[in-house]
C-alpha cells in the first residue's frame, strides 16, 4: 500500500499538474493509491491593496505527503517571477502550518539556477532560494536538469533532499522516435553522418553524452561572453576533428534564454556547408529577443528544427514559432511521484538512455 500522498500547485503550475495527475489516474498502480490525490485546487490566494498576499489551504494535509508542483519561469497564469516565488514561499508556509510530514517541492526548471556564481560581492539567486524554502520547511526538491554541476554545491541534503532530474532521455526518445525510428538507419546514417555540438565548454558534457548515446562525433564550440554586459556574446570558435561540411549537426544544451549564444552558433555552422542544422534543449527558457532570432534563423533557412521539453510554458512561443517541437515530460513527471511515493530507487529514471535497446524493444514489440 502506497502511504497517502497529495499533489497540489502553485497558480503558475496548474495545468501543469493537472496533467501529471492524469498521467498517475492511468496508471494501473492506481488502486494502490488509498485516496485521491488532486488537490490542485485546495490553494487560493488573496491579494491585500498593498500588493501584499496570503494563501489559503482549504483541505487537510495532516500526515499526508505533499508533492507541490511550482514554477517561477514564464508560466501559464501570466504571473511575474517574483510573484511567483512570494506565492511558492507563502504555500510552503501554509502547508507547514497544517502539519504536512513532508513538503516535496517539483520545480521542473528553476528560473534562478543561473544565478550560481559564488564571488565575493554578487547576490546568489539559487542559494537564496534554496535556502528561503528550506528555512520555511520544505523537505526534498525535485527539478529538471539543473544549469550547472557547480548548482549542486549549494544544496545540503542533510537539510534538504535533491533529485536533479537528467531530461535528456526525453530528448533522445524523441530523436529515436521522429528522425532515427529503426536500428537501419541507426547504423547506417546516424553514425556517419550526424554530428552532436555543444553551444559553450559548458555544455561539452551534454554533448559528448549524445555522441556517445547514438556513436556519433561531436563538435565543441567555444563562445566568448561579455562579463561587462549580460546575454552578450562576443565571438564563437568552432573545434572538431571530423568535417561538418555537409553533416546534419543537432546542437544540445540545457535551455535557450535569449539565444544569443544559438543565433551566432548556427549562423557559423550554416556558413561551413552544414547540410542540416537543429536544435535541441531541456528548457525553452526564450526571453526577448530569442522567438525574433530563431524566426530568423527559419527564415533563412540557417535552422532547420527546434525541439524542447515542457519545463517552460511554451504556449506563445509555439503560436510564434509554429515548427517548435515540444517534447511532454507529463509522464516521467508522474513516474517520479510515484517512485518517491513508494519510496523506491530512483536509478530506473536516472540511468542512461540507451538508443540501439530503445529501438531493439520498439523493433520486437512490433
Amino acid at each position: 500500500m502506497i502511504e497517502p500522498f497529495l499533489v497540489l500547485a502553485t497558480r503558475s503550475c496548474r495545468d501543469y499538474a493537472r496533467a501529471v495527475v492524469s498521467e498517475l489516474n492511468e496508471n494501473p498502480e492506481r488502486i494502490l493509491f488509498p485516496e485521491a490525490i488532486d488537490y490542485i485546487d485546495a490553494l487560493s490566494v488573496m491579494g491585500f491593496a498593498d500588493g501584499e498576499m496570503e494563501v489559503t489551504l482549504h483541505r487537510s494535509v495532516r500526515g499526508k505527503k505533499v508533492f507541490l508542483f511550482t514554477t517561477c519561469a514564464r508560466n501559464e497564469a501570466g504571473l511575474s517571477v517574483d510573484t511567483c516565488k512570494v506565492e511558492l514561499y507563502h504555500t510552503i508556509d501554509v502547508l507547514q502550518r497544517s502539519h504536512a510530514t513532508e513538503i516535496i517541492v517539483f520545480e521542473p526548471y528553476i528560473s534562478c539556477s543561473r544565478s550560481d556564481r559564488t564571488t565575493r560581492r554578487n547576490s546568489i539567486g539559487l542559494w537564496i532560494h534554496y535556502k528561503t524554502m528550506v528555512s520555511l520547511g520544505a523537505d526534498h526538491l525535485i527539478t529538471y536538469q539543473l544549469h550547472s554541476d557547480k548548482s549542486k554545491t549549494i544544496f545540503d541534503p542533510c537539510r534538504c533532499s535533491i533529485d536533479d532530474v537528467p531530461a535528456i532521455s526525453l530528448l533522445q526518445k524523441h530523436l529515436c522516435d521522429t528522425s532515427i525510428r529503426d536500428l537501419g538507419t541507426l547504423d547506417a546514417e546516424v553514425s556517419d553522418n550526424w554530428l552532436f555540438c555543444s553551444v559553450d565548454a559548458g555544455s561539452e558534457k551534454l554533448a559528448l553524452r549524445f555522441s556517445s548515446s547514438f556513436g556519433t562525433q561531436f563538435v565543441v564550440a567555444h563562445k566568448q561572453r561579455s562579463y561587462d554586459r549580460a546575454n552578450e556574446i562576443e565571438c564563437i570558435n568552432i573545434l572538431s576533428a571530423a568535417p561538418i561540411e555537409g553533416k546534419t549537426v543537432w546542437i544540445v544544451d540545457d535551455m535557450i534564454d535569449t539565444a544569443g549564444s544559438i543565433y551566432g552558433l548556427v549562423k557559423e555552422l550554416h556558413a561551413r556547408g552544414c547540410k542540416e542544422i537543429n536544435v535541441m534543449v531541456v528548457h525553452p527558457v526564450l526571453s526577448p529577443p530569442a522567438i525574433d532570432r530563431l524566426a530568423e534563423l527559419k527564415a533563412t533557412g540557417a535552422l532547420n528544427r527546434l525541439v524542447a521539453c515542457d519545463t517552460v510554458d511554451c504556449a506563445e512561443a509555439k503560436s510564434r514559432l509554429e515548427y517548435l517541437e515540444v517534447i511532454p515530460s507529463k509522464s516521467l513527471s508522474s513516474r517520479i511521484v510515484l517512485t518517491i511515493a513508494q519510496d523506491r530507487p530512483m536509478s530506473g529514471i536516472i540511468d542512461s538512455f540507451c538508443p540501439r535497446d530503445y529501438l531493439e524493444s520498439k523493433a520486437c514489440k512490433d
